[in-house]
């Protein structure tokens, strides 16, 4: 299986906005381009622009590029606005919804829980992180895994849950309410640009 092990701060620089929700990528010295003093190269032309507003999206969903180019085939293929599509069918993937739970703290811890087997979909064991959770589906984990569960949901205290996805968090529950909506998604990104990309 193929993935990203490489430094995910640099990600963050080199994009210039925070792929992940904790201090680490969202400190102010993170977001300067990398170099001693930060290079400040030539104006970006539109191909880079439209290419960094992709890998932003990408980097955010820890997603490689021959699955993005999956998923965004499959949002043309779609009805509606093809960016919107993309973002929701990239947000009700099962490592996203462990994140956007609050039962991990980043993506890629997301991404290990599900792939060792600690999250079950109504009530059946699912070791896919690109899983496509329906409305109605509920999220639930294996008991080995609470303790470390509750830990993360500690240390993100004031994490918001989305309108679209209810927690309980007495009882380590998560159940998708409806599809999300582009405005639902706490992440800012412009889909035009994307589309473009690969025209």
């Amino acid at each position: 299986m193929a993935r990203y092990i490489g430094p995910k701060v640099k990600l963050s620089r080199r994009v210039g906005v925070p792929i992940a929700d904790i201090p680490k990528h969202t400190a102010k010295r993170q977001l300067t381009p990398p170099g001693m003093h930060g290079f400040r190269g030539k104006r970006a032309k539109p191909y880079g622009i439209r290419k960094d507003e992709k890998q932003k999206l990408r980097y955010h969903y820890s997603v490689l590029e021959r699955q993005f180019r999956r998923y965004l085939a499959e949002a043309g293929r779609s009805k509606g606005n093809t960016g919107e599509v993309l973002l929701q069918n990239l947000e009700r993937r099962l490592d996203n919804l462990v994140r956007r739970a609050g039962f991990a703290r980043t993506i890629w811890a997301a991404r290990q829980m599900v792939v060792h087997g600690h999250i079950k979909v109504d009530g059946h064991k699912v070791d896919r992180p690109s899983f496509a959770c329906a409305p109605g589906m509920t999220i639930t984990l294996r008991e080995g895994v609470t303790k470390l569960v509750r830990e993360n949901m500690e240390s993100l205290a004031g994490h918001i849950v989305p309108g679209w996805l209810e927690v309980n968090p007495a009882e380590l529950v998560a159940r998708v309410l409806a599809t999300p909506s582009s405005e639902q998604i706490p992440f800012d990104v412009n889909t035009n640009l994307i589309v473009e990309f690969y025209r």
